[in-house]
């Protein structure tokens, strides 16, 4: 069978990578042509177009850059119809990938969707969009099936596909180990340019009154050391390391982490956080007027209480940061119960198959349906 993937950022290659293996066990005669990364090509995907050049963020960024985006759905569908897929799965990516959805199926193409749209954070309607151009939707997060089946679209719970990567054993190098007597930082200022410009500047700042930290910067698989270094500089306080995010994460003490995907591997792997985020003031102003949600980090939406630290736009500065991170570093009230949430959030998120195998059988059938 033929499969056409597009997931368009990070956290979308690795579990697009995960599927790709599965779908191999499933089908031994399987063909793979993606818009991904280096995990999805590893995986065996023929990779078309690479999701660094397509990490655009944000409502003026968008239209910055709506000429290219326009390029790539033109070239998108040209390459489908070309590649005449037996089943196109869309990984996360909304804004790119339920355009593409709508325009396969109306060309007769089978439809997959995994990670779903966030229709329950706003623009509702898109379930009737997604219910007439998806043919299989494969959710997350637990609350998502029960969402959808208020609009009679009944959908896949497959679990998160974090647990199987989490459950997976991280080496620790020895060249990550902290010297004798002194504790980690991890910084993880998001995977995308803006996000990087906006966060590192802050986060760098607050770490000057933790001299006696080390601090550890998780690099972006798709970005370059050159982005970190123009905002580094000569900081001898703080190392740069790309590719070795979990490993990061299993020996620090506590993390600053921008708000995406990244909060919850920093839940899964047990670490103490404190969540970020900035954007440009007008693309904050029409978020917040559309986005209807009480947290912006996935801990504290699954959980559905302010478990983590949120500090978002004008509440993310050196000083609030100092005493957010200064209460999850200290041993007590505020860590504790992080740690205690930590291990439901884990139970939650749990299913008694892997996402990835699930998902690969779900398509899989998909693909040979006649």
């Amino acid at each position: 069978m033929k499969y056409y993937i597009i997931a368009g950022e990070a956290s979308g290659d690795l579990h697009a990578s995960n599927v790709l293996k599965a779908l191999k066990t499933l089908d031994s005669q399987a063909d793979f042509r993606c818009w991904g990364g280096d995990l999805m090509q590893a995986a065996g995907g023929y990779i078309v177009k690479h999701y660094k050049d397509l990490a655009f963020m944000g409502f003026i960024e968008v239209i910055q850059h709506l000429g290219t985006i326009l390029k790539n759905i033109k070239f998108c569908k040209e390459d489908i119809l070309q590649y005449q897929p037996d089943v196109i799965l869309f990984v996360d990516y909304p804004g790119f990938n339920m355009r593409m959805a709508k325009w396969a199926k109306l060309q007769g193409f089978k439809t997959a969707y995994y990670v779903s749209p966030t229709v329950w954070a706003w623009k509702e309607k898109r379930v009737h969009h997604i219910h007439k151009y998806v043919d299989k939707m494969m959710v997350i997060l637990p609350f998502e099936k029960a969402y959808y089946d208020k609009y009679g679209y009944k959908v896949h719970y497959v679990g998160h596909p974090l647990i199987e990567v989490m459950e997976k054993e991280l080496a620790i190098p020895s060249s990550l180990l902290p010297e004798q007597g002194r504790k980690t930082i991890a910084l993880l200022p998001g995977s995308r340019t803006q996000e990087i410009k906006k966060m590192l500047p802050v986060i760098l700042e607050c770490m000057q009154a933790y001299p006696d930290y080390d601090c550890i910067i998780a690099q972006a698989p798709a970005q370059e050391e050159t982005l970190y270094k123009s905002i580094i500089g000569d900081n001898k306080q703080v190392r740069l390391l790309k590719n070795k995010t979990y490993d990061i994460l299993k020996i620090a003490d506590a993390a600053i982490v921008t708000s995406g995907t990244a909060t919850l591997e920093t839940a899964l792997l047990g670490v103490p956080q404190v969540v970020v985020y900035k954007t440009s003031p007008t693309t904050y102003r029409i978020a917040r007027h559309f986005v209807k949600v009480k947290y912006i980090s996935l801990v504290n939406l699954i959980l559905d209480k302010p478990s983590v630290m949120e500090l978002i736009q004008e509440d993310c500065t050196v000083v609030r940061l100092s005493a957010a991170l200064k209460d999850i570093l200290d041993e007590g009230a505020r860590r504790q119960p992080i740690l205690a949430d930590y291990k439901l959030l884990w139970q939650s998120l749990a299913h008694q198959n892997k996402a990835s195998l699930e998902v690969a059988h779900i398509v899989s059938q998909l693909a040979q349906k006649k």
